[in-house]
Protein backbone atom coordinates (compact mmCIF):
# COMPACT_ATOMS: atom_id res chain seq x y z
CA UNK A 1 0.00 0.00 0.00
CA UNK A 2 1.23 3.38 -0.82
CA UNK A 3 2.00 5.74 2.19
CA UNK A 4 0.01 8.95 2.50
CA UNK A 5 1.88 11.76 1.75
CA UNK A 6 1.54 12.97 5.43
CA UNK A 7 3.65 9.47 6.24
CA UNK A 8 5.96 10.06 3.47
CA UNK A 9 6.85 13.47 4.78
CA UNK A 10 7.60 12.15 8.35
CA UNK A 11 9.68 9.00 7.23
CA UNK A 12 11.79 10.45 4.04
CA UNK A 13 15.48 11.08 3.89
CA UNK A 14 16.39 9.44 7.10
CA UNK A 15 19.76 8.31 7.34
CA UNK A 16 20.14 4.44 7.19
CA UNK A 17 23.87 4.35 7.71
CA UNK A 18 23.95 6.70 10.62
CA UNK A 19 20.60 5.38 12.12
CA UNK A 20 19.26 8.93 12.12
CA UNK A 21 15.51 10.41 11.56
CA UNK A 22 17.19 12.71 10.00
CA UNK A 23 19.91 13.11 7.06
CA UNK A 24 23.52 13.80 7.23
CA UNK A 25 24.48 17.65 6.35
CA UNK A 26 27.28 16.71 4.18
CA UNK A 27 29.53 19.88 3.21
CA UNK A 28 32.15 19.87 0.48
CA UNK A 29 33.29 20.93 -2.40
CA UNK A 30 36.37 18.50 -3.36
CA UNK A 31 34.93 14.53 -3.81
CA UNK A 32 37.16 11.98 -2.99
CA UNK A 33 37.32 8.65 -5.52
CA UNK A 34 39.80 5.47 -5.55
CA UNK A 35 40.78 6.07 -9.18
CA UNK A 36 40.74 7.89 -12.49
CA UNK A 37 38.43 4.96 -13.54
CA UNK A 38 36.49 5.42 -10.97
CA UNK A 39 35.70 9.07 -11.07
CA UNK A 40 35.28 9.04 -14.76
CA UNK A 41 32.96 6.14 -14.45
CA UNK A 42 31.00 8.05 -11.82
CA UNK A 43 30.73 11.15 -14.12
CA UNK A 44 29.20 8.97 -17.33
CA UNK A 45 26.60 7.61 -14.63
CA UNK A 46 25.78 11.56 -13.96
CA UNK A 47 25.16 12.34 -17.88
CA UNK A 48 23.31 9.83 -18.67
CA UNK A 49 20.82 11.06 -16.43
CA UNK A 50 20.93 8.61 -14.05
CA UNK A 51 19.98 8.79 -10.14
CA UNK A 52 23.63 8.71 -7.97
CA UNK A 53 23.68 8.88 -4.12
CA UNK A 54 26.38 11.59 -4.61
CA UNK A 55 28.30 14.24 -7.58
CA UNK A 56 31.70 14.62 -8.72
CA UNK A 57 31.89 18.02 -7.05
CA UNK A 58 30.42 19.69 -4.29
CA UNK A 59 28.73 22.52 -6.75
CA UNK A 60 26.43 20.19 -8.16
CA UNK A 61 25.01 19.11 -4.85
CA UNK A 62 25.68 16.92 -2.14
CA UNK A 63 23.66 13.70 -0.30
CA UNK A 64 22.17 16.00 1.86
CA UNK A 65 20.89 18.32 -1.92
CA UNK A 66 20.08 14.68 -3.00
CA UNK A 67 17.84 13.58 -0.48
CA UNK A 68 15.92 16.83 -0.46
CA UNK A 69 15.30 16.96 -4.34
CA UNK A 70 14.03 13.01 -3.63
CA UNK A 71 11.46 14.15 -1.06
CA UNK A 72 10.49 16.97 -3.71
CA UNK A 73 9.74 15.20 -6.52
CA UNK A 74 8.05 12.53 -4.45
CA UNK A 75 5.33 15.40 -3.57
CA UNK A 76 5.44 17.27 -6.91
CA UNK A 77 5.32 13.97 -8.56
CA UNK A 78 7.20 15.66 -11.41
CA UNK A 79 9.82 14.26 -13.22
CA UNK A 80 12.88 16.55 -11.41
CA UNK A 81 13.53 18.93 -9.20
CA UNK A 82 16.10 21.47 -8.70
CA UNK A 83 16.91 23.68 -5.42
CA UNK A 84 18.19 27.32 -5.50
CA UNK A 85 19.36 29.63 -3.13
CA UNK A 86 16.19 31.93 -3.10
CA UNK A 87 12.13 31.74 -4.78
CA UNK A 88 13.17 34.13 -7.02
CA UNK A 89 16.38 32.14 -7.88
CA UNK A 90 13.54 29.77 -9.13
CA UNK A 91 12.11 32.21 -11.35
CA UNK A 92 14.84 33.27 -13.05
CA UNK A 93 16.46 29.91 -13.49
CA UNK A 94 12.76 28.84 -15.21
CA UNK A 95 12.83 31.64 -17.32
CA UNK A 96 16.30 31.47 -18.36
CA UNK A 97 16.26 27.61 -19.09
CA UNK A 98 13.67 28.19 -22.37
CA UNK A 99 13.74 31.84 -23.49
CA UNK A 100 16.40 32.42 -25.69
CA UNK A 101 16.81 36.53 -27.82
CA UNK A 102 14.25 37.12 -30.06
CA UNK A 103 11.37 35.05 -28.20
CA UNK A 104 8.48 36.73 -26.12
CA UNK A 105 6.66 35.87 -22.84
CA UNK A 106 3.60 36.41 -22.34
CA UNK A 107 2.92 36.62 -18.24
CA UNK A 108 -0.18 37.44 -16.02
CA UNK A 109 0.26 40.92 -14.92
CA UNK A 110 -0.59 40.03 -11.02
CA UNK A 111 3.05 38.34 -10.70
CA UNK A 112 5.35 38.99 -7.84
CA UNK A 113 7.41 42.61 -8.23
CA UNK A 114 10.81 41.48 -9.07
CA UNK A 115 9.35 38.92 -11.69
CA UNK A 116 7.79 41.88 -13.49
CA UNK A 117 11.51 43.72 -13.18
CA UNK A 118 13.27 40.30 -14.09
CA UNK A 119 11.18 39.99 -17.35
CA UNK A 120 10.04 43.88 -18.41
CA UNK A 121 13.57 45.41 -17.83
CA UNK A 122 16.65 42.88 -17.99
CA UNK A 123 15.40 40.25 -20.15
CA UNK A 124 14.09 43.24 -22.89
CA UNK A 125 18.46 43.81 -22.79
CA UNK A 126 18.62 40.29 -23.98
CA UNK A 127 15.94 40.83 -26.97
CA UNK A 128 13.63 38.64 -25.22
CA UNK A 129 10.44 40.46 -24.74
CA UNK A 130 7.78 40.35 -22.43
CA UNK A 131 3.70 41.01 -22.79
CA UNK A 132 1.19 41.30 -20.18
CA UNK A 133 -1.81 39.70 -19.99
CA UNK A 134 -4.83 40.56 -18.38
CA UNK A 135 -5.69 37.19 -15.51
CA UNK A 136 -9.02 37.90 -15.11
CA UNK A 137 -9.84 37.43 -18.89
CA UNK A 138 -8.48 34.49 -20.96
CA UNK A 139 -9.30 35.91 -24.15
CA UNK A 140 -6.73 38.45 -23.33
CA UNK A 141 -3.72 36.01 -23.35
CA UNK A 142 -5.12 34.50 -26.32
CA UNK A 143 -5.01 37.27 -28.87
CA UNK A 144 -1.90 38.23 -27.64
CA UNK A 145 -0.17 34.78 -28.28
CA UNK A 146 2.65 35.28 -31.20
CA UNK A 147 4.46 32.66 -33.30
CA UNK A 148 7.46 34.17 -31.03
CA UNK A 149 5.68 33.23 -28.08
CA UNK A 150 8.07 30.73 -26.08
CA UNK A 151 6.46 30.31 -22.29
CA UNK A 152 3.28 31.62 -20.41
CA UNK A 153 4.06 32.14 -17.28
CA UNK A 154 1.30 32.12 -14.64
CA UNK A 155 1.39 32.93 -10.84
CA UNK A 156 -1.78 31.77 -9.03
CA UNK A 157 -3.27 33.03 -6.90
CA UNK A 158 -1.63 36.24 -8.24
CA UNK A 159 0.87 38.45 -6.05
CA UNK A 160 -0.75 40.09 -3.08
CA UNK A 161 -3.88 41.06 -5.19
CA UNK A 162 -5.12 36.88 -5.28
CA UNK A 163 -6.34 36.42 -8.85
CA UNK A 164 -7.22 33.10 -9.71
CA UNK A 165 -7.09 32.01 -13.11
CA UNK A 166 -8.52 28.38 -15.23
CA UNK A 167 -5.35 26.73 -15.76
CA UNK A 168 -6.90 24.11 -17.70
CA UNK A 169 -7.39 26.16 -20.42
CA UNK A 170 -3.82 27.79 -20.45
CA UNK A 171 -1.90 24.42 -20.15
CA UNK A 172 -4.22 23.65 -23.51
CA UNK A 173 -3.63 26.50 -25.45
CA UNK A 174 -0.21 26.03 -24.75
CA UNK A 175 0.47 22.21 -25.86
CA UNK A 176 -1.24 23.15 -29.58
CA UNK A 177 0.56 25.88 -29.74
CA UNK A 178 3.70 24.20 -29.17
CA UNK A 179 4.32 26.43 -25.69
CA UNK A 180 6.21 26.04 -22.24
CA UNK A 181 4.14 26.88 -19.34
CA UNK A 182 5.65 28.11 -15.92
CA UNK A 183 3.59 28.24 -12.67
CA UNK A 184 4.76 30.30 -9.41
CA UNK A 185 2.85 27.90 -6.94
CA UNK A 186 4.24 29.40 -3.76
CA UNK A 187 0.93 30.80 -2.18
CA UNK A 188 -0.07 26.59 -2.33
CA UNK A 189 2.71 24.50 -2.77
CA UNK A 190 2.73 20.82 -3.94
CA UNK A 191 0.88 19.88 -1.05
CA UNK A 192 -2.54 21.69 -2.01
CA UNK A 193 -1.81 21.29 -6.03
CA UNK A 194 0.79 19.65 -8.16
CA UNK A 195 1.02 21.82 -11.49
CA UNK A 196 3.11 19.15 -13.29
CA UNK A 197 1.05 16.59 -12.61
CA UNK A 198 -1.60 18.83 -14.11
CA UNK A 199 0.19 19.63 -17.11
CA UNK A 200 2.99 22.57 -16.58
CA UNK A 201 6.58 22.57 -17.61
CA UNK A 202 8.02 24.20 -14.79
CA UNK A 203 6.47 24.79 -11.24
CA UNK A 204 8.50 27.25 -9.06
CA UNK A 205 8.40 27.07 -4.93
CA UNK A 206 9.73 29.70 -3.10
CA UNK A 207 11.20 27.08 -0.06
CA UNK A 208 11.74 30.11 1.80
CA UNK A 209 7.90 30.40 3.16
CA UNK A 210 6.06 27.06 4.02
CA UNK A 211 8.23 24.22 3.10
CA UNK A 212 11.02 25.48 5.70
CA UNK A 213 8.27 26.73 7.63
CA UNK A 214 10.46 28.41 11.06
CA UNK A 215 11.58 31.94 8.76
CA UNK A 216 14.99 31.38 8.83
CA UNK A 217 16.44 30.06 5.44
CA UNK A 218 16.28 30.99 1.62
CA UNK A 219 15.89 28.38 -0.67
CA UNK A 220 13.64 28.05 -4.13
CA UNK A 221 12.72 24.76 -5.53
CA UNK A 222 12.00 24.53 -9.51
CA UNK A 223 9.88 21.29 -10.43
CA UNK A 224 10.09 20.19 -14.06
CA UNK A 225 8.24 18.15 -16.67
CA UNK A 226 10.31 15.65 -18.79
CA UNK A 227 9.53 18.00 -21.69
CA UNK A 228 12.24 20.61 -20.17
CA UNK A 229 14.29 18.52 -18.47
CA UNK A 230 17.51 18.70 -20.05
CA UNK A 231 17.15 22.30 -21.21
CA UNK A 232 16.80 23.07 -17.09
CA UNK A 233 19.42 20.54 -15.94
CA UNK A 234 21.97 22.90 -18.53
CA UNK A 235 20.99 25.76 -17.61
CA UNK A 236 21.46 24.91 -14.02
CA UNK A 237 25.25 23.70 -14.23
CA UNK A 238 26.58 26.02 -16.15
CA UNK A 239 24.91 29.24 -14.03
CA UNK A 240 26.17 27.79 -10.90
CA UNK A 241 22.91 27.04 -8.93
CA UNK A 242 23.58 25.43 -5.90
CA UNK A 243 21.38 25.60 -2.68
CA UNK A 244 23.69 25.09 0.45
CA UNK A 245 23.38 21.59 2.64
CA UNK A 246 22.71 23.26 5.75
CA UNK A 247 19.58 25.45 4.42
CA UNK A 248 18.63 21.99 2.17
CA UNK A 249 18.47 19.97 5.85
CA UNK A 250 16.58 22.97 7.07
CA UNK A 251 13.78 22.29 4.65
CA UNK A 252 13.71 18.93 5.08
CA UNK A 253 13.10 19.39 8.96
CA UNK A 254 10.47 22.08 7.99
CA UNK A 255 8.91 19.52 5.62
CA UNK A 256 8.61 17.17 8.55
CA UNK A 257 5.87 19.49 9.76
CA UNK A 258 4.06 20.70 6.70
CA UNK A 259 0.98 18.88 6.64
CA UNK A 260 0.01 20.14 10.18
CA UNK A 261 1.08 23.83 9.65
CA UNK A 262 -0.87 23.95 6.35
CA UNK A 263 -4.01 22.64 8.10
CA UNK A 264 -3.61 24.88 10.94
CA UNK A 265 -2.63 27.86 8.54
CA UNK A 266 -5.83 26.97 6.55
CA UNK A 267 -8.14 26.52 9.90
CA UNK A 268 -6.81 30.00 11.35
CA UNK A 269 -7.74 31.57 7.97
CA UNK A 270 -10.88 30.61 7.86
CA UNK A 271 -11.64 31.59 11.87
CA UNK A 272 -10.07 34.93 10.94
CA UNK A 273 -12.21 35.49 7.80
CA UNK A 274 -15.53 35.08 9.40
CA UNK A 275 -14.45 38.23 11.80
CA UNK A 276 -12.98 39.79 8.90
CA UNK A 277 -16.22 39.74 6.64
CA UNK A 278 -18.37 41.55 9.33
CA UNK A 279 -16.13 44.62 9.54
CA UNK A 280 -17.67 47.84 7.79
CA UNK A 281 -13.90 48.79 6.80
CA UNK A 282 -13.03 45.55 4.87
CA UNK A 283 -14.80 45.90 2.00
CA UNK A 284 -13.48 43.14 0.48
CA UNK A 285 -11.21 40.00 1.61
CA UNK A 286 -9.21 38.56 -1.20
CA UNK A 287 -9.20 34.77 -0.21
CA UNK A 288 -11.28 31.94 -1.89
CA UNK A 289 -13.71 31.85 1.14
CA UNK A 290 -16.95 33.11 -0.96
CA UNK A 291 -18.54 29.99 -2.86
CA UNK A 292 -20.59 32.04 -5.07
CA UNK A 293 -17.19 34.04 -6.08
CA UNK A 294 -15.49 33.38 -9.52
CA UNK A 295 -12.01 33.38 -7.40
CA UNK A 296 -13.65 30.16 -5.09
CA UNK A 297 -14.72 28.08 -8.08
CA UNK A 298 -11.46 28.17 -9.55
CA UNK A 299 -10.01 27.97 -6.36
CA UNK A 300 -11.90 24.31 -5.61
CA UNK A 301 -11.79 23.55 -9.39
CA UNK A 302 -7.73 23.10 -8.83
CA UNK A 303 -6.94 22.70 -5.03
CA UNK A 304 -7.23 20.83 -2.10
CA UNK A 305 -7.01 23.51 0.22
CA UNK A 306 -6.32 27.14 1.31
CA UNK A 307 -3.28 28.82 3.44
CA UNK A 308 -2.62 31.68 5.83
CA UNK A 309 -2.11 34.65 3.20
CA UNK A 310 -4.69 36.90 1.78
CA UNK A 311 -5.29 40.26 1.16
CA UNK A 312 -8.00 42.77 2.37
CA UNK A 313 -9.14 46.07 0.53
CA UNK A 314 -9.73 48.78 3.47
CA UNK A 315 -11.95 51.43 3.22
CA UNK A 316 -10.85 54.65 4.58
CA UNK A 317 -10.59 58.26 3.59
CA UNK A 318 -7.31 58.20 5.73
CA UNK A 319 -3.89 56.59 4.55
CA UNK A 320 -2.53 57.62 8.13
CA UNK A 321 -5.12 55.42 9.85
CA UNK A 322 -4.54 52.44 7.92
CA UNK A 323 -1.60 52.63 8.86
CA UNK A 324 -2.03 53.10 12.62
CA UNK A 325 -4.27 49.93 12.09
CA UNK A 326 -1.10 48.13 10.99
CA UNK A 327 1.27 49.90 13.23
CA UNK A 328 -0.88 48.88 15.94
CA UNK A 329 -1.41 45.36 16.13
CA UNK A 330 0.34 43.80 18.81
CA UNK A 331 1.06 39.99 16.89
CA UNK A 332 1.18 40.98 13.59
CA UNK A 333 4.86 41.17 12.37
CA UNK A 334 5.47 43.76 10.11
CA UNK A 335 8.06 43.02 7.03
CA UNK A 336 8.05 41.31 4.23
CA UNK A 337 7.55 37.24 3.04
CA UNK A 338 5.35 34.81 4.47
CA UNK A 339 4.70 31.47 5.15
CA UNK A 340 6.62 31.32 8.92
CA UNK A 341 4.59 30.06 12.42
CA UNK A 342 3.90 34.06 12.69
CA UNK A 343 1.43 36.62 11.49
CA UNK A 344 2.29 38.84 9.15
CA UNK A 345 0.89 42.04 8.37
CA UNK A 346 1.66 44.85 5.13
CA UNK A 347 0.01 47.92 3.76
CA UNK A 348 0.91 47.48 0.18
CA UNK A 349 1.62 50.37 -2.55
CA UNK A 350 2.67 50.33 -5.71
CA UNK A 351 6.24 49.25 -3.93
CA UNK A 352 4.91 46.37 -3.18
CA UNK A 353 3.01 45.51 -6.44
CA UNK A 354 4.76 46.70 -9.19
CA UNK A 355 3.34 47.97 -12.00
CA UNK A 356 -0.25 46.99 -12.71
CA UNK A 357 -2.55 47.29 -15.77
CA UNK A 358 -5.39 45.43 -15.11
CA UNK A 359 -5.63 46.55 -11.45
CA UNK A 360 -6.89 49.31 -9.86
CA UNK A 361 -8.01 50.13 -6.38
CA UNK A 362 -11.03 53.10 -6.36
CA UNK A 363 -10.86 56.27 -4.29
CA UNK A 364 -10.18 55.70 -0.60
CA UNK A 365 -9.23 51.74 -0.88
CA UNK A 366 -6.10 50.25 0.53
CA UNK A 367 -4.70 47.59 -0.15
CA UNK A 368 -2.93 45.24 2.95
CA UNK A 369 -1.82 41.44 3.11
CA UNK A 370 -2.15 39.64 6.16
CA UNK A 371 -0.85 36.06 6.74
CA UNK A 372 -2.12 34.19 9.39
CA UNK A 373 0.01 32.52 11.56
CA UNK A 374 -0.25 29.19 13.74
CA UNK A 375 -1.09 31.39 17.08
CA UNK A 376 -4.44 31.01 18.95
CA UNK A 377 -6.75 32.22 16.49
CA UNK A 378 -9.10 34.01 19.43
CA UNK A 379 -5.79 36.05 20.32
CA UNK A 380 -5.58 37.15 16.85
CA UNK A 381 -8.90 38.16 15.90
CA UNK A 382 -8.85 40.48 19.26
CA UNK A 383 -5.45 42.04 18.63
CA UNK A 384 -7.13 42.60 15.19
CA UNK A 385 -10.56 43.85 17.03
CA UNK A 386 -7.97 46.37 18.87
CA UNK A 387 -6.55 47.69 16.41
CA UNK A 388 -9.11 47.92 13.69
CA UNK A 389 -10.54 50.87 15.94
CA UNK A 390 -8.38 53.10 14.51
CA UNK A 391 -8.97 53.19 11.00
CA UNK A 392 -11.17 56.11 10.31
Amino acid sequence: MKKSINTFLKHAGQDKINKSANPAIVRASTVFFKSIQELRKHQKKVETNKEVAFWDYGRQGSQTTIQLQKILKEMEESYEVFLTQTGFGAVALAIMSVCRPGDEILISDCVYRPTQKLTSQMLKEFNINAIFYNPNKFDDLKKKISKKTKLIYVENPGSNTFEFQDLNKIISIAKKKNIYTAIDNTWATAYYFKPIKLGFDLSITSATKYYSGHSDVMAGTLAVSKKVFKKVSWFNHVSGQRLSSDDAYLVIRGLRTLDLRMKKHQENSKLVINWLAKQKSVSKILYPYNRSSKEYKLWKKYYSGSTGLMGLIIKSKKASSVVKFINSLKLFGIGYSWGGFESLAMYNTKKELGKRSFFNLKKNEHLIRLHIGLEDPKDLIYDLRSSIKNIK
